[in-house]
């Protein structure tokens, strides 16, 4: 039975199927489009995702979660005599990654950059140090520092183009000039330093490889992993002890990647590959594990803090994870989780502590097993390739 109230069904037939008015009720004048047909109309348009997927994503994300953490592990001491050599190139080809990655060196290489990150777990860049710095640790801020003094030395050139000032051309080659002198006041705080004589034939192209190509004008994680391979050589001279460690994370690498970034806005250097590694950042990826590593067991401040700003202007001259942050945010424009989807997602991991994990474990498969990176990486006495 119909309601009393309402008008017969066959009062209005012409607006039985006709959209009603959102403020009054009453039926509109537009008729109800009809539904699409394929063979008639032309397809709707494509779906776009709000979020397109990270560029250069890793493709086996289940490996790497199941893969182990690297641990840290003591770097092998070379001892005298040596036979320094200038290094060279040897892997071309993912055989060889396997190689290295089963060597001595690639082992304990990872199991260095390992031990570097869980020395400064819960310690701020501002904090002291366990130990005074010992001699070779102020020996490499003093490298860094006069490096930036170059910088102030060479203004870039005028330059119409977005990336690759050629002025970063002269300050490399005022870098290779000065490269053998600085590497000697490293060495020459050795306790035999007479056993080191000849050790800038190795060192010196790790140090150059460490902030940038010249040719190209660009810097990637390779280079970035370069400055690490040269540390870990002066680890194996004796030069760096693990009581250093903290020093070198928190003093040394801390101003490494200062003078990175100058370097990088200088000389608007372009990032080495396509678009970084899988867009966790264009030029870096060392910084996010030991700034993960500083933050573990923080009471206040969480993955997700990464989203505050004012935690990011409040903490990032202590933390280089909120730094990297701050600088990626500062370079980039539009939405984060669209510049940066992989930061952007590791922000809601629950705890620093998997952050860290998961950053070592991505490093040694997105970093150390890519063939178009590790193809630069050098061998030599100290770092032997093993056939």
């Amino acid at each position: 039975m119909s309601n009393p109230g309402s008008p017969p069904a066959s009062a209005h037939p012409d607006h039985e199927h006709t959209p009603l008015c959102r403020s009054c009720g009453a039926p509109t004048t537009a008729p109800t489009p009809a539904p699409w047909s394929g063979a008639s109309d032309s397809p709707p348009p494509a779906y776009r995702p709000i979020r397109l997927p990270a560029i250069n994503a890793p493709t086996n994300t289940a490996a790497i979660v199941l893969s182990p953490v690297p641990q840290p592990l003591p770097v092998p001491p070379a001892a005298p005599p040596h036979a320094f050599q200038v290094p060279a190139k040897r892997i071309a080809s993912p055989d060889d990654i396997v190689r290295f990655h089963a060597s001595l060196h690639g082992r304990h290489f990872l199991g260095f950059v390992a031990a570097l990150s869980a020395s400064v777990h819960g310690r701020k860049l501002s904090d002291p140090l366990p130990s005074p710095p010992s001699p070779a640790v102020s020996a490499l801020l003093d490298l860094i520092s006069a490096l930036g003094a170059l910088v102030e030395s060479t203004p870039p050139l005028p330059h119409t183009s977005r990336y690759g000032n050629p002025a970063f051309r002269l300050w490399h080659e005022k870098l290779a000039d000065s490269a053998g002198g600085l590497i000697a006041r490293i060495t020459s705080t050795a306790t035999s330093p007479a056993d080191l004589a000849g050790a800038d034939v190795e060192l010196a192209p790790y140090l150059l490889d460490s902030f940038g190509n010249a040719t190209r004008i660009d810097y990637g994680t390779g280079h970035e992993t370069n400055f690490a391979a040269f540390l870990y050589c002066l680890a194996r001279l004796g030069l760096i002890t693990e009581s250093d460690y903290p020093a070198i994370v928190l003093r040394v690498f801390a101003a490494y990647l200062n003078l990175m970034r100058t370097l990088q806005d200088t000389y608007q250097l372009e990032p080495a590959g396509s678009h970084g590694v899988w867009g966790l950042d264009d030029f870096h990826f060392l910084p996010f594990i030991f700034g993960a590593a500083q933050l573990i067991d923080h009471k206040y401040m969480k993955p997700k803090s990464i989203h505050n700003p004012d935690i990011l202007e409040n903490f990032s001259s202590e933390y280089m994870y909120l730094a990297c942050v701050a600088y990626v945010k500062k370079i980039k424009k539009g939405p984060f989780a669209e510049h940066s989807p992989m930061l952007d997602d590791i922000s809601g991991v629950p705890n620093w502590k998997k952050v860290n994990s998961g950053l070592l474990k991505m490093y040694k498969a997105e970093v150390l097993e890519k063939v178009p990176i590790m193809q630069h990486f050098l061998f030599g006495s100290l770092i032997k390739w093993e056939d």
